[in-house]
């Protein structure tokens, strides 16, 4: 397990917020030197802190600006025939089996609320499912 510190912490902060900020801006923004960053980076990703860097597209953001996850219990062992179900449906992103007090937890996506609920109403309806709920994403904060 790595320990971070303050700087740690707000040079994660930083890279989440501008994955592409160059080291000098971070160093100005933390108040370190440029060797102090490219250090605390090159030890953060040894250490398996920062697992990689990645592009967000306006598509990422606007696709689906209705998103949530439906978390489902289902009836014996159906689990697989209803993933293949919800799968086919546009607005499920994707589908996941857990260990715990739901069985299947589903990442949805859609253009407005409307259509987010004739989506639970049909994932709602398939055959096995005998409980649901249902949260809505407000707000996302990414590493």
């Amino acid at each position: 397990m790595t320990i971070l510190d303050d700087i740690d912490h707000r040079l994660l902060a930083a890279l989440s917020a501008d994955g592409r900020a160059s080291v000098s801006a971070l160093a100005a923004g933390l108040g370190v030197t440029r060797a102090t960053v490219r250090a605390r980076i090159a030890r953060l990703e040894a250490a398996g802190e920062i697992l990689g860097y990645r592009v967000v597209t306006r598509a990422d953001l606007s696709e689906h600006p209705v998103r949530g996850i439906v978390l489902i219990e289902i009836e014996g062992t159906g689990a697989a025939r209803i993933s293949r179900a919800m799968i086919a449906m546009p607005e499920v992103v994707a589908v996941h089996s857990t260990h715990g007090r739901w069985d299947l937890v589903a990442d949805l996506g859609a253009e407005t609320l409307e259509a987010l609920d004739a989506t639970l109403n049909r994932i709602r309806s398939i055959g096995g499912i005998t409980r649901s709920e249902t949260n809505l994403y407000l707000s996302t904060r990414r590493r």
